[in-house]
């Protein structure tokens, strides 16, 4: 595929090698802006899921919370996709930003003034369900508008998964503290003010505004021909396909971290927070090394790997009830999840055409985001019924199961992303 800029001569330090994607000024801005920001939202996520424990101590509702959260995502990105290919994508994530600022700032409120309640945090999670379908695929296709060179494209993805993890890291740990010192609400309230970094560095991007495209057809029409695109690219669909199903069976091992941490760790918000960091850590330790690496030559291999050490790491952690083991068995089920979901990323963002970037990458936003909600209900049904860890335990079955079927695939797919370098 085509540079979209001359090549930048070449650094042969690791370092330079990893951070390569920083040389662009404006993904400097969105590094430095959207990593703060992500801190808050940790936050936002671990006292949410803390708050809902502490009111209900139920595995179901924390998974119909989580399922509420998110469907909107599932339900509305394809249609979102096709207006984000239309619209100004750094338009899109401003207004985007804004609404999540305010989203969080409604949580602080009723939660400061004690009389918020599970609908409330039902509700409003269903609002940010609609934010993000929009969001996540404006942002995943703006990335290739703030890095000039596709050779710097596989860099700036997964640093953004770096961006992302990290904030992974620090915020879950720092939310641990607050929850337990001042209450779920200050951890709500320093997110809404996270969100000014981020419109801050959009705000002061200096934007070739991209040619305004015409609609050609009916949304719907738009839609459809989005999907016979995908159907009709091997490596795409397949990797679409995996992300939506090891979303189902995999990921909403998330949802059931409260009942690790408070009934089968014995626990509190400090187990919660530590749990969720070391995952973090786990996912930073193998997206770093992602950003390491030049082309995508082989990411394939990487996606079967990293997808199975996820799965055997849920296994394991099904299984265990001591937080020293719990804790670096999360490493592991941190790392393969995230180098996964990266490095299909990164294969999608390559081989995709241009103009259907954006509908392409809400298809992503579906099987990677969209699905959680139909796994994170099913998980709080089947953790209600036969524990929280037989549920993960067999999450993790299932997503072995869903890799060695993709890598029965690998060989011709693997062809076809060869051609793209």
């Amino acid at each position: 595929m085509a540079s979209l800029a001359s090549k930048p001569p070449r650094d042969s330090s690791i370092l330079a090698n990893m951070s390569r994607a920083l040389r662009h000024r404006n993904y400097r801005l969105f590094f430095a802006g959207q990593g703060t920001s992500l801190i808050g939202t940790w936050l936002t996520r671990v006292a949410t899921s803390w708050l809902v424990y502490r009111l209900t101590h139920s595995a179901f509702l924390l998974g119909v919370v989580g399922f509420a959260s998110q469907m909107p995502t599932f339900l509305l990105a394809p249609i979102a996709g096709v207006l984000v290919d239309r619209w100004s994508r750094h338009r899109v994530l401003v207004a985007t930003q804004v609404l999540a600022m305010l989203q969080s700032a409604l949580l602080a409120i009723f939660s400061l003034t004690g009389t918020i309640t599970v609908w409330h945090v039902m509700a409003l999670g269903s609002f940010q369900g609609l934010i993000n379908a929009f969001d996540t695929p404006a942002r995943q296709s703006f990335v290739v508008e703030m890095v000039e060179s596709r050779d710097d494209l596989p860099n700036a993805i997964a640093l953004n998964s770096s961006m992302v993890n990290g904030a992974r890291l620090i915020g879950p740990s720092i939310g641990g503290v607050l929850i337990a010192a001042v209450g779920e609400g200050w951890c709500f309230a320093a997110d809404a003010a996270s969100y000014i970094a981020v419109i801050a560095s959009l705000l002061a991007m200096r934007i070739t505004p991209r040619p305004p495209r015409k609609a050609a057809a009916h949304v719907l029409v738009e839609l459809r021909d989005g999907l016979r695109y995908i159907a009709g690219v091997v490596p795409i669909r397949s990797i679409l396909l995996l992300l939506a199903f090891v979303s189902f069976t995999g990921i909403p091992y998330m949802v059931l971290m409260p009942i690790f941490a408070g009934q089968i760790l014995h626990g509190g918000p400090h187990t919660l927070g530590l749990l969720t960091a070391c995952s973090g850590a786990g996912a930073v330790t193998g997206v770093l090394w992602l950003a390491s690496r030049r082309g995508i030559m082989g990411l394939q291999r990487v996606i079967c790997l990293a997808g199975g050490a996820f799965g055997v790491g849920l296994v394991a952690f099904g299984f265990s009830r001591s937080i020293w083991l719990s804790a670096p068995l999360l490493l592991v089920t941190g790392a393969g999840m995230m180098v996964q979901m990266a490095a299909s990323n990164t294969l999608l963002q390559t081989l995709v055409e241009d103009d259907k970037r954006g509908r392409v990458m809400s298809f992503y936003t579906m099987a990677f985001f969209g699905m959680m909600p139909l796994g994170s209900l099913t998980a709080g049904v089947f953790g209600s019924r036969i524990g929280a860890p037989a549920t993960v335990a067999w999450g993790g079955v299932a997503t072995i199961v869903a890799v060695l079927l993709y890598a029965y695939k690998l060989p011709g797919s693997d062809r076809v992303a060869a051609n793209a370098e």
